[in-house]
């Protein structure tokens, strides 16, 4: 009897451990035309905070994260929204039901970082969690020259993420999608599902869906 009871919570610890599992996602190749034209994506331009629950595709995710900050120039490695001195600082983490990625630009894919759905530690206001999908961005101040002092190293960093929010709205605008960049979030909620380094700082997070 014993002995049946204790496989029984081996097979359950195992089950449970293997629903845990979360592996990287290979995203298509963004598709890079299409949309609307610049000054209508810029007319239409703006701030969405209620989200249809409706979850978006790897293609739809692929297209979106290539307009944040993907490499739009192979040969060079360059990036959709520039950077002080070409850093490349800012990492973009999505959060989705699924689990936490981070995005790997150069290899378009989403590498897995934590399983389970932590949208709502995310940001503090109620939308957040509300979102399908949640961009989390975060600068790694060991990527930028050791020549910069630490006021600019947040100077520039926070400009720089201001480029690619900014690219994501557009992106929502173009594509009838919705998205609110938002500050209102607790680092030490993320640091518990995002392992940060002493040179990690969180900067924004950004919901993004389908309008409700």
């Amino acid at each position: 009897m014993i002995s049946r009871i204790l496989t029984f919570f081996f097979i359950l610890s195992f089950s449970c451990l293997h629903s845990q599992t979360l592996t990287d996602i290979t995203l298509p190749a963004p598709v890079k035309k299409g949309g609307k034209p610049l000054m209508e994506a810029l007319n239409e331009r703006q701030s969405i905070r209620a989200f249809n629950s409706k979850e978006l595709s790897n293609q739809e995710i692929s297209n979106l994260l290539w307009a944040a900050f993907g490499v739009n120039r192979v040969e060079k490695g360059k990036r959709t929204a520039p950077s002080a001195m070409d850093s490349q600082e800012i990492d973009i983490y999505v959060s989705l039901k699924s689990g936490v990625y981070v995005y790997d630009a150069k290899s378009n894919i989403l590498k897995a970082v934590k399983a389970g759905d932590y949208r709502k530690k995310m940001g503090t206001m109620s939308f957040v969690a509300d979102a399908p999908l949640v961009l989390v961005y975060i600068a790694d101040y060991s990527r930028m020259s050791a020549k910069m002092s630490e006021e600019n190293k947040r100077f520039y960093s926070a400009t720089d993420v201001g480029f690619i929010s900014q690219n994501v709205y557009l992106f929502a605008a173009s594509e009838n999608m919705a998205t609110v960049v938002n500050g209102s979030l607790n680092q030490d909620s993320i640091s518990q599902v995002i392992p940060l380094t002493k040179n990690q700082k969180v900067l924004l997070v950004q919901p993004f869906g389908f309008p409700k």
